[in-house]
């Protein structure tokens, strides 16, 4: 199958549809402005305002942090704005009673997900927020629930989704340009050794940090810098580690290519095997997913870095006609050679044209190219048109294309290798129902135990 990537490309624009929205260089109307709050002021909050605030439509007037620090640092970016600087709050919940306000951007870590969504949708608020889309599988559950009952969009911020060339390698994929795929690898590799994150005492909040509310519905604990920015991504309290913060970008990809919902089963192992500091999360893991027709592995490690061809991280489809490598730099296929396709030869005859001086079937069949060509495709923007495409199902009513649906169910999935991996054992997926087949422990690790006085 030869394929003209000029061609290809411009079928795939057309195929996922062009924003309306205008522009840094385009202007509106002030009937058409969109009140956004940012609920969450860390570095990836930042961000997602910055991008917001590309689009002269969008006003940020509010920003919610518990720590002011980075609080000040979010208000100071809204300056400019004819607006002028958004209002600061500390706690959520006043944010969701301003009526100016349309659109909240949660960008919490991920203890904090579910409960401003769910607010914010029966508030009458769209939401943009951030992977993973939950702490545990009924969370995200809910936080559909509240999506759909209050009629209200919610995009989650896998934004690979929006990249033109993580369009055009699932496009590729599902044209069958690779032939039968059988299995899909996806993986991280870093070197934090000897010390990782290492071992810092427990001791007192900075003075302008509400640690209790930053807790939340999670256990209470002293307040240790490990389990606050970024790192709390490898305490389990607050997220999963490499898989839900990493992996659920590999693993929505994977399910968008390969059309499918959920695995039947997920197998984990691994451990915390070299690194000398306080996470609770593995330094190394390997999972097996099992998929109708097909099974996926993802491996994390942070104890050594080597990668084939120098690739720390991305994703492979292997297909019987190639293979298709990508990540957000770009994506290549790479075709198979491969014998000639004619019937093959059983040994024990091959074995006797050798004794007769026929030679082997394998000599007498000539190699051949695969059915596909090579591919090369270069990265593309991903973050701000993943926010274009919100706000526009924002104006339109549209679903955005990493829906909350879409956002669950990519979340799931890694959930549910942390759940294997947890209880040490195989566990089997029922999607429709969503629960783990015949396994009362496993099944617990679903639901979160919310600290009083916040309830799901």
């Amino acid at each position: 199958m030869k394929v003209n990537r000029r061609t290809f490309i411009s079928s795939t624009a057309a195929a996922v549809g062009t924003t309306r929205l205008t522009t840094a260089s385009q202007r509106s109307g002030a009937n058409d402005q969109i009140g956004v709050a940012l609920i969450g002021c860390g570095g990836m909050g930042r961000a997602d305002i910055r991008d917001f605030m590309r689009v002269p439509e969008v006003q940020v007037r509010a920003v919610c942090d518990v720590w002011e620090h980075n609080l000040e640092r979010a208000a100071r970016m809204t300056e400019d704005q004819p607006s002028g600087r958004a209002a600061g709050f500390t706690d959520f919940r006043r944010v969701l009673e301003l009526k100016e306000i349309d659109v909240v951007v949660v960008a919490t870590p991920d203890h904090w997900h579910a409960l401003p969504t769910i607010m914010a949708c029966e508030a009458g608020k769209d939401v943009y927020v951030e992977k993973p889309l939950s702490l545990t599988v009924e969370e995200g559950r809910k936080m559909v629930e509240a999506a759909r009952r209050n009629q209200r969009v919610v995009q989650m911020g896998t934004q690979q989704r929006s990249g033109l060339h993580y369009q055009e390698a699932v496009r590729l994929i599902q044209d069958g340009v690779i032939g039968k795929i059988s299995r899909v690898s996806a993986w991280n590799y870093e070197n934090e050794t000897p010390a990782g994150i290492g071992n810092p005492p427990d001791g007192n909040p900075p003075s302008d940090l509400d640690w209790d509310f930053y807790l939340g519905p999670a256990p209470h604990v002293p307040f240790n810098p490990n389990r606050f920015i970024y790192w709390f991504r490898w305490f389990w309290d607050y997220s999963g580690g490499k898989l839900t913060d990493w992996g659920t970008h590999h693993i929505d990809i994977i399910q968008w290519a390969m059309k499918a919902d959920a695995p039947l089963s997920a197998t984990a192992a691994g451990g915390k095997y070299v690194l000398n500091d306080n996470r609770e999360t593995p330094d190394t893991l390997d999972v097996i997913y099992e998929y109708p027709g097909f099974i996926c592995t993802y491996t994390n490690r942070v104890a050594n870095q080597y990668a084939p061809n120098g690739r720390s991280y991305g994703i492979e489809f292997y297909g019987s006609d190639g293979t298709l490598f990508l990540d957000r730099s770009g994506y290549e296929v790479i075709p198979e050679v491969m014998l000639e396709e004619e019937a093959p030869t059983p040994p024990y005859l091959a074995q006797l044209q050798e004794e007769g001086g026929g030679g082997s079937s394998t000599e007498q069949r000539p190699l051949r190219k695969g059915r596909t060509e090579y591919i090369r495709g270069q990265g593309s923007d991903q973050h701000f048109p993943h926010v274009l495409n919100f706000l526009e199902c924002v104006k339109t009513r549209g679903r955005p294309i990493s829906d909350v649906e879409i956002g669950h169910r990519s979340t799931t999935t890694a959930h549910l290798g942390n759940i294997a991996f947890r209880v040490g054992r195989k566990i089997r997926w029922d999607a429709e129902s969503e629960r783990i087949i015949d396994d009362d422990e496993a099944n617990r690790r679903l639901k979160a135990n919310y600290r009083a006085p916040w309830t799901l």
